[in-house]
């Protein structure tokens, strides 16, 4: 005999096809190159953090702040966590999931 605690708790996440993980396994391996790359280019100058915060590409929604600051030449985990903490600004959080006030101070703290 089932009781309704008994259903709630064995709850799961709905089965997916082969092709439906390969599809997933795919976007992931795509999303994290492009990162990689994006990380070596913030490194070398040849992308501006300003600009990548104000209008984020779509597979840097998903992308840790921290992350992506520690990767801003003369950018350690001090000065990162610093500004993080001056803006207010979890280090956890996505870039995807700032706000407006968040993302303006960030850009303002970072131009100084």
């Amino acid at each position: 005999m089932s009781t309704a605690s008994d259903t709630a708790t064995k709850t799961t996440a709905p089965e997916r096809s082969l092709n439906q993980r390969m599809d997933a396994l795919q976007r992931a391996n795509d999303i994290r190159s492009r990162r990689a790359q994006l990380k070596k280019d913030l490194k070398a100058g040849r992308v501006s953090i300003h600009s990548l915060l104000a209008d984020p590409p779509e597979y840097l929604e998903t992308a840790k702040v921290f992350d992506m600051l520690l990767a801003v030449p003369k950018y350690g985990r001090v000065k990162v966590n610093k500004v993080l903490t001056t803006c207010r600004i979890s280090p956890s959080k996505t870039i995807g999931g700032l706000s407006e006030r968040q993302r303006n101070e960030l850009v303002a703290s970072l131009r100084r």
